[in-house]
């Protein structure tokens, strides 16, 4: 009862019954188990789990959530690279686990996160897209769980990574800028290259779909970012607010670069703000969230204005069919799996001083047009 059950006095009972029998251990662990299983079956992966657990419970119970689940995939079926990569995240929580606590915080502590396992709803079920062909093989990434593609695809991703983090760590913003234009280069010719290659396959691959993270504070300009990002590189983004996390519909190759970019674009973005919130500081302006909120839904408008160009100038006449016929199957996967969408107005868009900042640090950190895209 103390599980289906939301008071306090419950849980406390059964949190004191467990703790006396130390006997009911393995059977709590099954359950636990059985829960982990059921989430996966309502359409939850593990990274969209601890995300939740994270927000309503804290750090601590997320450890629990990770033994559960290492526990759990030894039965589960085969799922495929993203859901790998997930899993072996998992392994640094369980790296940086705290000791355990007495029995009856520790039995607390289960049964509030079994409680909250158990009210999660059902989601949308998502797969991996298909791997690629010609001989290619997914391989693990190195950073923010995105994979590479095989050899060549594997070296073209490993090099944007390494753009995107030196634009994330210099703190000069022209080099910021530089580094990035390079990157949104790759990028576009890695995109250019998958589609031609689907073109000239039999069978070309079907669109996938993954979720990335949208958290709080000022989700709503993060999940306008991520749109931008998602739309600019032939990806469809849907956002769910209540669970912190967008959806994203697209080839793979694009799914890839969608988590790169925007996960830059993000430090970036908060690098940026930092600045400019030192600098308001400095003229006797204290910090507001309004300012926050303004720069970032700035940013994020200023990048997908970028964006959208810096594409758009890489489409030739050979390649527009090839990109149509991608952006038709991209928009009915993400019909099927979505097909009752609402648009939501963003808030809190009110500091001048914030959006002129913000406008101004995406103009620094984002990609300029190359008229000719370089050679691997």
């Amino acid at each position: 009862m103390a599980l289906y059950d939301s008071a306090d006095t419950s849980l406390d009972t059964g949190a004191s019954l467990l703790a006396a029998d130390p006997a009911a251990d393995a059977e709590l662990a099954r359950r636990g188990e059985e829960f982990v299983a059921a989430l996966w079956g309502r359409g939850w992966q593990p990274a969209d789990v601890v995300r939740v657990v994270r927000r309503e419970l804290g750090d601590a119970p997320v450890c629990l959530l990770a033994e559960l689940i290492r526990a759990q995939a030894p039965r589960d079926r085969v799922r495929g690279r993203r859901w790998r990569d997930q899993l072996a995240q998992l392994d640094e929580v369980l790296a940086d686990a705290p000791p355990r606590p007495d029995r009856f915080s520790h039995a607390t502590a289960v049964l509030e996160l079994y409680r909250l396992l158990l009210r999660l709803p059902a989601l949308e079920p998502l797969q991996d897209a298909p791997p690629h062909r010609s001989g290619r093989t997914n391989t693990a990434g190195a950073s923010g769980g995105s994979g590479g593609s095989g050899s060549s695809g594997g070296r073209m991703l490993a090099r944007i990574r390494a753009l995107l983090l030196k634009a994330e760590a210099t703190g000069f913003p022209e080099e910021a800028e530089a580094l990035s234009a390079k990157a949104q280069e790759l990028m576009a010719k890695h995109s250019v290259d998958e589609a031609l290659l689907d073109a000239a396959a039999p069978a070309p691959d079907a669109p996938g779909a993954c979720r990335i993270g949208v958290e709080p504070p000022y989700e709503q300009a993060k999940a306008v970012l991520l749109d931008a990002v998602a739309s600019a590189n032939h990806c469809r983004a849907v956002w769910n607010e209540p669970f912190c996390f967008s959806t994203v519909v697209g080839f793979e190759a694009d799914l890839e670069v969608v988590e790169l970019l925007y996960t830059s674009l993000l430090v970036q973005a908060q690098s940026a703000m930092t600045r400019a919130e030192a600098a308001q500081r400095a003229g006797g302006r204290k910090r507001t969230k309004t300012f926050r909120q303004s720069f970032l839904a700035a940013y994020a408008h200023r990048v997908g204005t970028r964006l959208a160009e810096a594409a758009g100038s890489q489409v030739t006449d050979a390649l527009l069919p090839v990109l149509a016929s991608r952006e038709v199957a991209v928009t009915a996967a993400a019909d099927r799996l979505f097909p009752d969408t609402v648009s939501t107005r963003l808030r809190g868009v009110s500091d001048e001083a914030g959006w002129t900042e913000g406008a101004r640090a995406a103009d620094r950190a984002q990609m300029r047009s190359r008229s000719r895209l370089p050679s691997e």
